[in-house]
């Protein structure tokens, strides 16, 4: 859930993975791997998502439809 969520809040903003990954100092690498979910995000790649898209780490994990709405 959390790679669909990632690239929804990615691509709304019209940002590249390598623009994201930049701007966020993760790896593009670890980006692709994140919006496939192949590679779980860690922490503080959870915290500076978070930040940088100035959203929930529950909206962000899919524990929220949307901001401020229980998915569970």
């Amino acid at each position: 859930m959390y790679g669909q969520r990632l690239k929804e809040l990615r691509t709304e903003r019209g940002l590249t993975q390598a623009q994201l990954a930049e701007s966020t100092g993760l790896s593009v690498k670890s980006m692709s791997k994140y919006e496939n979910e192949k590679l779980d995000l860690s922490t503080d790649a959870v915290l500076r998502l978070c930040k940088f898209f100035k959203v929930s780490a529950d909206y962000l994990l899919g524990l929220e439809d949307e901001e401020g709405t229980k998915a569970y």
